[in-house]
Formats: structure tokens, C-alpha cells, sequence
């Protein structure tokens, strides 16, 4: 990466050094004119963005907070005629001589806006009094219904259902209702004794529907209403939903915190605003696509654009103009300083003219004559220390024995005119550093594992004139998990030095890579000379002796401390051989994406 970046500074030195100084300062001062504006564009941009979203949460909090209101209002209404209902007539009545159909029918008429039916119940489901209709339909079974459980079971709360169609009563019209259901545990007095019942408040949906329909959110924003549990009470897509031909995130909304939230839906960015109406614990939910946000801003960025070329064509006239009154001057000294390059040192004359900074220059450079050789004898020293410390660092993350000797190879195909197969080398061994440097990166996928490796086996192959072949099979799925880098390849060093170095040909190695139940596994086989298998479980344990300049210095039990280091002891490196039959190298590693592990920091 270092030597990439070099190149790419070197390239651009070469090119600024064939134009003139006028050319140079205009294009750099152009330059980082046009980087700082596109950087202060871009930062307005995500600005004015943010404050858009902020805007839209606190209109849609508005909005939600305004449909609370209209449906506590609407629903406190609804409580209001059961507690009327309730203890206003039913606690009042002696069912064995008071007939309290008359107070219920005149509040059902001072209600009937807001309601469909009321009707109360004795514990077995039969109806004690009702209005409108008062007919039980033979199918309505009364005691099976979830309202009616609910208020047996929990006496003490009234209880609010879901939309429903009214199908309770006979109507003589045969008119279906849309309702909401009000239902709470009621006493019944009767000839002195007292009796359980329910009572029942068939509210109209339409009010409801009204409510949250009159909300104006924009052109594809909107408004639902759900019940904790996530179920649809109200959808303005409700029977396209019903009918399977769309889906809503109701279920994971209706599980969000009050205030807004941002998620993804169908491929869909949205913000959520959730808003819980107290004592029914229903949720107001409003959603609204950032496609509206982004809509709102075009013009904005339009007129940014505009607004960055037209700058950028002023700045470009600008400078062109302070560039030569920078340049002239100097232009003057460097016509003055040519004799420099011919060593005439002693008779120089240096040219004095412009502003004060490039006179001032004029005469430091006067002084400075007399010291050049030694600085220049100091800057060559002090470069070439630099380049070897780069070297050595570069030299510290290789094999110096494996360059050295790939580098050998290259130059023996060179001199042999083998081109194509120094070609491939050199190609193998720049693919194989760019995998290992990997942008300081300690995690990379299994393709880019398997990869690396690929590389250091079309090297070594050559270098040992096809002494062995390989083979890399991995299943597609597999590529993408991720690995710990470079140790698959000291296992195939491995292989190589102590397996296929002392063979006279036909040696295999093979490199797999599967899934088994939740795991990723890498095999790396060779039918090299093998070991006992009790040698080969000390390689893990002990510090296993091996030949000086062999191998990558990484050994066996380091690419087992670090996989155990990351991923913890259930994980690690397994050594299966047998003398004569070859070895196997096994590496256990968790089935887990670079994004699991990016989101889930370490991955123990």
C-alpha cells in the first residue's frame, strides 16, 4: 500500500514538475478550493438533511400527539357511557322489578353517533337488556366470545377488542357494522342477590377511522393504529393487507419505544414515530419515507451545484491571476539560479526582484550557496537511512528466505527468457503482499484467505518445479464468512517444507473449505511423509523444533494461540497424520460475517 501510494506521488511530482509555476499554483489552489467547497457542500448538505428529519419527528410527534388526543377524547366518551350504563343504571336497578331498557335506549339515542349497540349480559351469556336489537342470533355464542372472556376473567379493567363486524344481533336489515368493542365485568342485583355479567359498548369504527384518516402526512406518509400486541386495530391499506397483496412492520412497531425510530422495511428507509394511548395500550404508529425527505432537498442540491461550478469558475480566473503575480518573480530567480546546475557555485548571480518574501529568498539562497554541498550530503544521508527503515519495516511483515528465493526465481526465468512464468511470479508475489497487508486489517473474508494462499502456491509450485499440485475447493457460500489472516498459508508452508520437499514427485495438497452445523472449517491435506499422531498433537503444546530459514516464522501453535486469542477456546487448529499416509491440518473457526464481526466488536 505504501509503495502504491509512492508511485501515485511520484507520478504526480513528474507531471507538476513538466509545467510551470504559474500552472502548478493555479491547478493546486484551484484544487483545494474546489475539495474545501465540495467538503463545506457536503457538510451543509447532511446538515440540512438532518435538520429535515428533525423537522418531519417533531411534525409527525405533533401529529401523533393530536391523534392521541381526538381518539383519548373519543374513547373517553366510550368509557363515559359504560360508567353511565353502569353505575348509573345498573347499580341503581333490582332486575327482578326495574327494567332498565328504558335508560339504556334513551342513552343509546343521546349516543347513537358514536355507537352501534349496548347490550348486558348475565354470566351464561343471556341478554338481560340491549339496544337497539335485542335478538341473539342462534350462532352468536355469547360465552365464546373474546370480549366476553376477557371481562369474566379480568373483572377489574374494561377491555377494548379489535375491529370486528357486529354479528351479535338479528338485524332485521341486514346491515353489517364495523365495531370496536367495550366490554367490562358488571354486578347484577336480582331479587336482592347479586350475579355476575358483562356489558357490553359496541363502538362505531368509523369514528375511529375518521380520526386518524383526517391526518395529513404528506404524500406517501400515514398513520395506523395497533393494540400492544401488534394487531391492526386501523390501516388506510387495511384490506390490501388483509388480502396478502402488501405488509407493514406492525408487529415490530407496535414493540417500539414512544418517539421516533428509523428502520427499513421491504428495502424501504422509513421513520416511525410511535405514540401509546394510555390506559388502552394501543399505538398511534406514523410513518413517513425518506424518499419525502430526500424530495424536499432536490432543488436545494440543484441550486448547491450551480452555486459550486459558478464558484469554481470564478476561482479558477482568480487564480490564474495571483498565480503569475506569484510566479513572475520567481520565474526570474530560477532564470538567475541555472548556473547552480552546472556547479558554478562561486560565480552565481542571484536575481533580487518582487515581494518580500521572494527577495528575502533571493538572498537566503545567496547564503545558502556556500552550504549546499553539505546539505546535500546531509539529505542523501538522511533519505537513504530513511529508505532503509522503510525496508526493514516493509522486510519485517516477510520471509526474508522466501523473497529472497522467489526473487532468484524471477531473475533465473529472466535471464532464461522465461518471461510468461516470471510474469506470473511477480504477479503471484504482488497479489500475495497486497492480501497480506490487507489495510492493517486482522480479519478478512475466506476469499480473500484462499486467495493469498492461491498466490503463495503458483509461486512455491514454480520454485519447486511442479514437484506437487493443488487444489483449493470451497464451497461458494463459504467465501464470504470471515477468517483470521494469514493462517491457512503457515499451514501450507508447512506442508510444503516438511511434507512435499523430501518426495520425488506426485505430492498433492489439497485445501478445503465447509461448512458443518454452525461451524467453518478449512482442511489443508497433504500425502506428504506424515508423523505419528502423538508428534503431531505436541505441535500444538510444545515448541516443535524445525530447520533454520524454513518456514514463515508463524508457526502451528501461533496460528492456534490466535484463533483461540479472537474467537475463544472452543475454537482453534487440530493436527490429524499418520507416517507414510500424509497429513491433515484442520481449522475450526465460528460461521460469522466481517459485518457480524464489525457490529459485535470481538468476537468472543
Amino acid at each position: 500500500m505504501r509503495k502504491k501510494t509512492r508511485e501515485i506521488l511520484d507520478k504526480i511530482t513528474h507531471f507538476l514538475q513538466k509545467r510551470s509555476l504559474q500552472f502548478t499554483i493555479s491547478l493546486t489552489f484551484t484544487a483545494v478550493s474546489v475539495v474545501g467547497m465540495l467538503i463545506v457542500g457536503f457538510s451543509l448538505s447532511l446538515r440540512y438533511i438532518g435538520l429535515s428529519e428533525k423537522m418531519i419527528s417533531e411534525d409527525n410527534t405533533h401529529m401523533v400527539n393530536q391523534v392521541n388526543l381526538n381518539l383519548d377524547t373519543y374513547l373517553r366518551n366510550m368509557m363515559r357511557i359504560s360508567d353511565s350504563m353502569y353505575y348509573r343504571v345498573i347499580k341503581n336497578a333490582d332486575l327482578s322489578t326495574d327494567n332498565i331498557g328504558d335508560a339504556m335506549s334513551l342513552l343509546y339515542e343521546t349516543n347513537h353517533d358514536l355507537l352501534v349497540s349496548i347490550g348486558v349480559f348475565s354470566s351464561t351469556g343471556k341478554v338481560i337488556a340491549a339496544e337497539p336489537l335485542a335478538q341473539l342470533k342462534p350462532s352468536a355464542g355469547v360465552t365464546g366470545q373474546s370480549w366476553f372472556q376477557n371481562a369474566s376473567q379480568k373483572i377489574e379493567n374494561s377491555h377494548f377488542s379489535t375491529p370486528h363486524v357486529q354479528n351479535l344481533f338479528v338485524d332485521p336489515d341486514n346491515k353489517y357494522h364495523w365495531v370496536v368493542s367495550l366490554s367490562r365485568a358488571v354486578e347484577l342485583t336480582n331479587a336482592g342477590s347479586i350475579t355476575k355479567g358483562v356489558l357490553l359498548v359496541d363502538m362505531n369504527f368509523s369514528g375511529i377511522e375518521q380520526i386518524c384518516k383526517n391526518v395529513d402526512m404528506g404524500e406517501s406518509g400515514y398513520i395506523y393504529l395497533t393494540n400492544r400486541n401488534g394487531e391492526l386495530i386501523y390501516h388506510p391499506r387495511q384490506q390490501l393487507i388483509y388480502s396478502n397483496l402488501m405488509q407493514e412492520n406492525n408487529i415490530a412497531a407496535a414493540h417500539y419505544d414512544d418517539g421516533s425510530h428509523s428502520e427499513t422495511f421491504q428495502g424501504q428507509r422509513r421513520m416511525v414515530t410511535v405514540k401509546t394511548v394510555g390506559y388502552t395500550g394501543w399505538k398511534i404508529i406514523a410513518v413517513t419515507s425518506m424518499q419525502d425527505i430526500a424530495s424536499n432537498y432536490q432543488q436545494l442540491r440543484i441550486f448547491a451545484w450551480f452555486f459550486i461550478f459558478f464558484s469554481i469558475f470564478l476561482m479558477v480566473f482568480l487564480n490564474l491571476f495571483l498565480s503569475s503575480r506569484i510566479a513572475n518573480p520567481i520565474k526570474e530567480l530560477e532564470h538567475s539560479v541555472k548556473d547552480l546546475d552546472k556547479g558554478n557555485l562561486s560565480s552565481v548571480d542571484i536575481a533580487i526582484s518582487g515581494s518580500y518574501e521572494v527577495q528575502h529568498l533571493g538572498k537566503t539562497i545567496r547564503s545558502m550557496v556556500d552550504q549546499l554541498h553539505k546539505l546535500m550530503d546531509d539529505i542523501v544521508a538522511e533519505q537513504e537511512s530513511k529508505r532503509k527503515s522503510e525496508l526493514d519495516a516493509l522486510q519485517s511483515q516477510i520471509n526474508p528466505h522466501f523473497l529472497y528465493n522467489t526473487l532468484d526465481s524471477i531473475i533465473w526465468m529472466i535471464e532464461n527468457e522465461r518471461y510468461d512464468g516470471a510474469v506470473t511470479m511477480v504477479t503471484a508475489l504482488a497479489r500475495l503482499f497486497r492480501i497480506s497487508l490487507s489495510k492493517g486489517k486482522n480479519i478478512i473474508s475466506v476469499a480473500d484467505e484462499l486467495e493469498h494462499v492461491r498466490n503463495y502456491l503458483t509461486i512455491q509450485k514454480m520454485r519447486y518445479k511442479n514437484k506437487f499440485v493443488y487444489e483449493i475447493d470451497a464451497e461458494p457460500e463459504m467465501l464470504q464468512y470471515a477468517t483470521i489472516k494469514l493462517i491457512v498459508q503457515p499451514l501450507v508452508e508447512n506442508a510444503i517444507y516438511h511434507g512435499m520437499e523430501f518426495m520425488s514427485g506426485d505430492g498433492e495438497i489439497k485445501i478445503h473449505a465447509y461448512r458443518k452445523e454452525d461451524s467453518l472449517y478449512i482442511d489443508i491435506i497433504d500425502n506428504g511423509l506424515g508423523m505419528p499422531q502423538e508428534q503431531a498433537d505436541a505441535l500444538l503444546t510444545e515448541e516443535a523444533p524445525r530447520a533454520r530459514g524454513k518456514g514463515s516464522g508463524i508457526g502451528l501453535k501461533n496460528v492456534q494461540e490466535r484463533i483461540q486469542l479472537y474467537f475463544g477456546k472452543d475454537y482453534g487448529l487440530a493436527i490429524y497424520s499418520e507416517p507414510d499416509e500424509g497429513t491433515t491440518a484442520r481449522i475450526h473457526l465460528p460461521l460469522k460475517t466481517l459485518e457480524e464481526l464489525d457490529e459485535g466488536g470481538d468476537a468472543k
